[in-house]
């Protein structure tokens, strides 16, 4: 059976296309710049080689018409005709309270997700543009919905309410949601498949660290607590967001720059972070460089990186009683060793004995980087969120 994943952002689409349930990827690529000038389509062939083409691409309807075409080509294609394709999963970043696990898309399941887009304005309307295309492209092909909010939807109240009037939450559904679920789960089943053990039985966090970056605390299988709130811009500092700030502090600025909340959002989101901090780039790679050469603003917005991860580290670990196992993913998280050496080195007190050595020679690789006498386990283990939508769209269409 062959799935197609989808991953529509505000001006791209990222897409994989499985053969399940072997999981094996026959082609995959990224159309970019939708409604800009320089749109592109880069297409990775299973065989290794890429086409990359060039054109007007005004909307998400036209991007997936591309993707369609080529997936058909008599010369660049993987499948005869569009019937072979049994079956779309879509990435949606926000489905509120709605929806604790994966779903088929219906009609009141897109209603729902139009319900959600006040709480994920950025998010949900692309990811929406993409279940729309494929209304129209490809009618008859069951569509299914994986949430990045639905793994979250185990928390308890006290993990997941603000200090602020319960009206409010009653009123607008304002608590912590959390995001990557869909990678957190990912790799905490995969840690406990290496380490030969029940996840159920593991209490673990979970750093997704990217130019996004969130936390998670698993216990029984379950997500416990995680950085991320409301929206992604809370937690820990990122490439452009800013992480936990007072909000007070908000308030001030917004008063002395006399500027407009959609303005403040986008100073939060955009123009904070790593990049904000060193002044240099968003990049944990140029920063970590220009720090190298003496660069103080760069040393410091790195050590506030670091200081923050490893804040949440033992802040979880308190919570849930102690942790057996902790895990890095995402693109800093996988090649990052100066991060994880900075976050995991020094906590021996917690039970855990680092293997500088091992840690240093490892890049985007399943590993275990602490020594063989760890009470706790650190490892590295490369994510695959797509993979996750792929396993869930196989499970719900075979039902």
């Amino acid at each position: 059976m062959k799935i197609i994943v989808l991953n529509c952002g505000s001006s791209s689409i990222k897409y994989q296309l499985f053969e399940m349930p072997s999981a094996e990827v026959v082609a995959k690529g990224l159309v970019d710049k939708i409604g800009l000038k320089g749109a592109s389509i880069k297409h990775n062939m299973a065989n290794g080689d890429v086409l990359k083409l060039e054109g007007e691409i005004l909307d998400h309807q036209a991007g997936i018409e591309f993707v369609l075409g080529i997936l058909t080509h008599k010369e660049y294609g993987c499948v005869k005709n569009l019937n072979e394709i049994s079956a779309v999963g879509h990435r949606v970043v926000h489905a509120g309270e709605k929806y604790n696990s994966s779903v088929a898309i219906t009609k009141e399941v897109i209603e729902a997700l139009v319900e959600c887009i006040d709480l994920a304005p950025l998010h949900n309307p692309p990811n929406l543009e993409g279940i729309y295309a494929i209304n129209k492209l490809l009618p008859e092909v069951p569509q299914v919905g994986v949430f990045d909010t639905a793994y979250h939807q185990t928390m308890s109240e006290q993990a997941y309410l603000y200090g602020i009037p319960y009206s409010l939450y009653e009123k607008y559904k304002v608590r912590r949601y959390g995001f990557h679920g869909s990678s957190h789960r990912f790799v905490a089943q995969r840690a406990a498949e290496i380490l030969g053990k029940k996840l159920e039985d593991l209490k673990i966090i979970s750093c997704h660290l990217g130019n996004g970056a969130s936390m998670c605390a698993i216990q029984n299988g379950k997500s416990f607590d995680t950085s991320m709130g409301m929206t992604p811009v809370e937690g820990l500092v990122m490439g452009t967001r800013s992480g936990d700030i007072d909000a007070g502090a908000l308030l001030y600025i917004a008063d002395k720059e006399e500027i407009s909340i959609p303005y403040t959002s986008t100073l939060i989101n955009k123009h904070s972070g790593m990049l904000g901090l060193s002044g240099v780039s968003s990049d944990m790679r140029d920063i970590e460089t220009a720090a190298g050469e003496g660069n103080h603003r760069a040393q410091v917005s790195l050590d506030i990186y670091h200081y923050r991860i490893k804040k949440y580290l033992g802040s979880y670990a308190a919570a849930m009683g102690g942790v057996d196992v902790v895990i890095f993913t995402g693109g800093v998280g996988e090649n990052g060793w100066e991060t994880r050496q900075e976050v995991a080195g020094g906590l021996e007190f917690m039970g855990i004995e680092f293997d500088v050595e091992k840690n240093t020679k490892l890049r985007g690789k399943e590993a275990i980087i602490s020594k063989p006498g760890s009470k706790v386990t650190v490892m590295v283990v490369p994510t695959n969120e797509e993979l996750v939508i792929a396993q869930d769209t196989f499970e719900i269409v075979t039902a």
